[in-house]
């Protein structure tokens, strides 16, 4: 899976935002995560070699790994990568974002029902905004749709939501002063998702992780291997 960071720099903007390992990483390094700046990967995805092929294979593309796709600092530049998604149809460019409303502002003239190598994830942490974002996500025009419930804040269902989405994605917070993931949480969207014939997967557990009632305090490095280990992912039938 190839990386595509266009710019960088990030702003808080929901719930799930208080401990981003982006802003806290940026603070060691004494840089402005409030500064979107264009990154010199901005091109990445049209840059060809001398043989006149392009450097970036063919595959999945995650764009925007440490800011959001949809940020508004960025609406000067992102038609551009539009051209260039739309361009490289070789590549299937995924997102996720935060800021699902401001979607239909963002989208290109041509966008109409969407583009077809283009999967775009709406992020969300609790109740509050699964009922606020999913609303307006489920009637937006997006050929491949998921949704990323990370980090997983409180129970919520999100059932009447998961029409038309092909995987959800549920993980813990990571941070010392993480807010708590209960282990049931997790259990009852992957029921939901098994009801509704969407894949389920559990990326990660959180520093502070409650099972059968018990709080573990997980190590950053495990948080990932002890969620496989549960070993409770599935997959869509076709």
């Amino acid at each position: 899976m190839a990386m595509w960071n266009p710019w960088r720099g990030c702003k808080r903007y929901s719930d799930g935002c208080r401990y981003c390992y982006i802003h806290k990483g940026d603070q060691k390094r004494k840089v402005d995560t409030s500064q979107i700046i264009k990154t010199k990967d901005f091109y990445k995805p049209v840059e060809k070699s001398k043989n006149g092929l392009y450097k970036m294979k063919s595959g999945l593309v995650y764009v925007c790994f440490s800011n959001d796709f949809l940020i508004e600092d960025a609406d000067i530049w992102r038609q551009e990568c539009w051209k260039m998604i739309k361009e490289r149809q070789d590549c299937t460019f995924l997102f996720l974002t935060k800021r699902i409303e401001r979607f239909m502002k963002c989208v290109p003239d041509d966008w109409e029902d969407g583009y077809e190598n283009v999967v775009i994830g709406c992020t969300i942490e609790n109740q509050k905004n699964a009922d606020l974002k999913l609303s307006i996500y489920k009637d937006l025009p997006i050929c491949h749709k998921g949704i990323t419930a990370q980090p997983l804040l409180e129970k919520i269902n999100i059932e009447k939501y998961l029409e038309n989405i092909e995987w959800v994605v549920v993980g813990g917070e990571s941070d010392q002063n993480a807010r708590p993931l209960d282990y049931n949480w997790v259990l009852d969207i992957r029921e939901q998702c098994i009801r509704k014939n969407v894949s389920f997967e559990f990326r990660q557990c959180g520093t502070n992780f409650i099972k059968d009632g018990k709080l573990y305090r997980l190590k950053t490095k495990d948080l990932c291997s002890q969620a496989r280990r549960a070993n409770i992912n599935t997959h869509r039938v076709e």
